[in-house]
């Protein structure tokens, strides 16, 4: 390419590096990076408020495996967007947000968009936040951010460039890498001592979290070569067969899975942090060495005299371990009792029955004539958390929720940038209807896009869980019912199909035709609709 502005020569870099979307709002300091877009060859994806465009780059990059990028103006448009890049970081989700900035703030003040220091706003939520002064300095962070997606966990970077620097004609940026650095390894030593302590173990506990998506066709040969029981995190939900026998589940956050965890005599967690939002207590309850495989040495703090950790790629990990193991032991003998698993199963799932009413007839519901491959986007909504505990996916990866972070209106924008990333194949988005008003707006951006994307409105009346909150901390409740929209009008009015199914069937079908139609629509049910 020949020596253009350094806004067209940044989107013609991202476009040699995978980049095919980037979300945004242009104005007029962050206008020289759109100069180039449409040039490059980029989709531009038009979002109502830059905390949208974030959660879309995160839906669509938790679809893709692929980073999420947005454009963003200088000041409040960086600040709107900074809720989203949290929730990234908490979660490991690789985004990269470009944002315009001012070329001098110490000597003037009164400037738009003016921040005393937006570099140092940005770096609170994000692996780093830098400053470009240069072309060059420009292209060398967006390689530094693409080479750390690669190579260690996941999180979002934010670069600036003042508004001067983008519109100043730069050489073309270099040509990408070869080949990026990859992710830690485990020596062969590790996983063949990690398979003999497991072999000779007599109760061995698999924990998986989301790190083990990408060895998830690994486990269930791991599991019966080993014999051995697992229960997993929220975010690791299909990386076992729902039916697999000495599976637990996604039930980490029942209190009394603590005893489960110290029943076991070694304890395997692959691809967790072990956070408070995955137990909801402060240990897992085991008293048996750990195991700890990750790539992030962070999680290793605590560790114990007789624990292991083992910095690796889980997926990775995983995938040497079942070939590992000694051909002889192909068919180990259960070191769990499966009707107990089952039992326990049960008992779980009726305590969500009775916590959370209707909630689980209408997961039923759904997942029997939900496609496989649906993805599926959940807000912070009671109708959320109790599927997360009883709805077993037929396919890792395919639930993505703000699990960390715990942002109300991830679930819209996020689904929008799912069904973008995977055009043809069925997405999902799921709200409470409390939540879903903090980012309805994004609508627009679906029915702009023609998106064939079901949005269930779980409409309680009432922030639900905070109710429930108060009263069981002997608090009367207040500030927890608000006056809620018309939401069927509210969906017509953005051009959006709205309907209210009268029965579990008709929400089935109603579901069904949303993934048909040439336009999203707004699927509102109530508590009632389980009879």
């Amino acid at each position: 390419m020949s020596r253009q502005p350094l806004g067209a020569q940044i989107s013609q870099m991202l476009k040699d590096r995978g980049v095919d979307t980037i979300f945004g709002i242009p104005g007029v300091h962050n206008v020289e990076l759109y100069r180039g877009i449409e040039q490059a060859g980029i989709t531009h994806v038009l979002a109502r408020h830059e905390q949208g465009a974030g959660f879309m780059a995160d839906g669509y990059a938790r679809a893709t495996g692929k980073p999420g990028v947005a454009y963003v103006i200088t000041g409040p448009g960086l600040t709107n967007i900074l809720t989203p890049l949290g929730q990234a970081y908490s979660d490991s989700v690789p985004i990269l947000a470009i944002s315009s900035c001012l070329d001098e703030t110490s000597a003037r003040r009164g400037q738009l968009h003016q921040m005393r220091d937006q570099r140092a706003a940005a770096e609170t939520v994000c692996a780093w936040s830098e400053e470009a002064r240069t072309a060059s300095a420009a292209y060398a962070l967006i390689d530094r951010a693409f080479d750390q997606f690669a190579s260690a966990r996941a999180r979002p970077c934010h670069m600036q460039v003042s508004i001067d620097t983008l519109g100043a004609v730069a050489d073309p940026a270099p040509q990408p890498p070869a080949k990026r650095p990859g992710l830690p390894a485990a020596s062969h030593d590790d996983v063949y001592d990690v398979v003999a302590a497991v072999l000779a173990a007599e109760r061995p506990l698999f924990v998986f979290g989301g790190g083990s998506v990408a060895g998830a066709a690994a486990i269930p040969d791991l599991l019966r070569q080993t014999g051995a029981a697992s229960i997993v995190t929220y975010a690791a939900r299909g990386v076992v067969p729902g039916d697999t026998p000495l599976y637990f589940g996604s039930t980490l956050a029942r209190p009394d899975s603590a005893e489960i965890a110290a029943q076991a005599d070694l304890v395997i967690a692959v691809g967790t942090t072990l956070s408070e939002v995955d137990l909801w207590r402060p240990t897992l309850g085991h008293t048996a060495p750990m195991i700890r495989v990750d790539i992030d040495p962070e999680v290793f703090t605590g560790m114990g005299p007789q624990d292991r950790a083992i910095l690796a790629d889980a997926g990775a990990f995983l995938k040497a371990m079942t070939i590992a193991i000694p051909a002889r032991t192909a068919d180990q003998p259960p070191k769990w009792d499966a009707a107990t698993v089952a039992r326990k199963r049960a008992a779980w799932r009726a305590e969500v029955d009775a916590e959370r009413p209707g909630i689980g007839a209408v997961c039923d519901a759904l997942r029997a004539v939900l496609p496989d491959d649906t993805m599926i986007y959940s807000d912070m909504t009671q109708f959320a958390y109790g599927a997360k505990e009883i709805w077993d996916m037929p396919r890792p990866g395919h639930w993505h929720h703000p699990y960390g972070f715990g942002t109300l209106g991830y679930a819209l924008p996020a689904a929008i940038g799912g069904a973008v990333a995977r055009k043809g194949q069925p997405t999902l988005a799921m709200a409470g209807d409390y939540g879903l008003q903090y980012t309805i707006q994004e609508l627009g951006t679906a029915v702009e896009l023609g998106l064939p994307l079901p949005i269930l409105v779980w409409d309680n009346g009432k922030l639900g869980e905070i109710e429930d909150s108060m009263i069981a901390s002997q608090i009367a409740p207040n500030a927890v019912v608000a006056r809620n929209p018309d939401f069927l009008a509210l969906a017509k009015a953005y051009g959006a199909g709205a309907i209210e199914p009268g029965s579990l069937q008709d929400l089935q079908q109603a579901v069904l035709d949303a993934f048909k139609a040439d336009t999203p629509t707004l699927i509102r049910i109530t508590p009632d609709i389980a009879g």
